[in-house]
């Protein structure tokens, strides 16, 4: 069952203030395997503690192609899978098509999770899952929050979100800006350069070790890929507007402060990633 609503998508995505995550993602199942798949379930039961997850409830924020919602399926919780962007509504539904027709355990909404009518129809989870998508909602820390107020007593909260480098952040963040207005074929004179910052010295340093491409050939096999592919995330990366980013700590505290306890942190080291972040509700 998938259901579409209204939402303002259109008008903000139209006057350049939000990237077009959905198409970015639609182009991402065209490289998607069963390795992938595979890979995307072993990062999820890692980071969870847990190969299994029959019987619990688990919502996907932001669910983007659909691979962790189609990864938690796999291991055997009922999903819920919802996202702001239309077309990666529909690429989730497409994900549920292809593996699980008919599943009357995955349910595909499209909302947003900073409509605080909408989070409260969704009732809690046992486990609220939403990688690097809170801090591109425009309203990072009420979307923690609204997230948060969906885990049940003693359910899990894990979440992504981008690291703050100060001056470096804010550097990205006009990048990013501009990538999103900048019209058509204009965007390749932002991405351009910034895929080189980003993996020119990669390449580099394969090139000089004698195994060109290897990073990138063999980048969906790397732990903090989670079954990505390279340039996707390169697209997402420099695209990825709203952009907004936090300290460990700040998160932490924010998390604590509304009855949480963190039981798995695993930072970047300060660089330009995520931190990615399990907590357990204890009231």
């Amino acid at each position: 069952m998938s259901e579409i609503v209204t939402t303002n998508w259109e008008e903000e995505f139209s006057s350049g203030e939000r990237f077009a995550f959905g198409e970015n993602w639609s182009a991402f199942l065209r490289h998607l395997d069963d390795d992938r798949i595979q890979r995307a379930e072993i990062s999820l039961g890692t980071v969870l503690g847990s190969e299994r997850l029959d019987g619990l409830r688990v919502l996907d924020i932001g669910s983007g192609s659909g691979l962790f919602s189609l990864a938690a399926r796999r291991l055997g919780a009922e999903v819920t899978s919802f996202d702001y962007d239309p077309q990666s509504v529909a690429c989730t539904t497409e994900l549920r098509r292809r593996f699980s027709l008919n599943d009357e355990h995955w349910l595909v909404l499209q909302g947003s999770v900073l409509d605080k009518a909408f989070v409260a129809n969704l009732g809690h989870f046992d486990i609220v899952y939403s990688w690097g998508v809170l801090h591109h909602t425009g309203a990072m820390w009420d979307a923690i929050e609204n997230a948060a107020s969906m885990v049940r007593p003693g359910g899990l909260l894990n979440i992504a979100i981008y690291n703050d480098q100060g001056a470096t952040s804010r550097m990205w963040r006009r990048i990013k800006k501009c990538y999103v207005r900048a019209p058509g074929p204009m965007k390749w004179a932002v991405l351009a350069p910034a895929f080189i910052r980003l993996w020119g010295p990669t390449m580099l340093r394969d090139a000089l070790r004698g195994k060109p491409f290897h990073t990138w050939s063999n980048y969906a096999a790397e732990g903090t890929a989670r079954g990505m592919h390279p340039w996707r995330d390169v697209v997402d990366w420099v695209g990825g507007y709203p952009f907004e980013v936090a300290k460990p700590e700040e998160v932490f505290n924010f998390c604590r402060e509304r009855g949480f306890e963190l039981l798995k942190l695993r930072t970047c080291g300060g660089g330009l990633a995520c931190n990615e972040f399990v907590f357990r509700r204890s009231t």
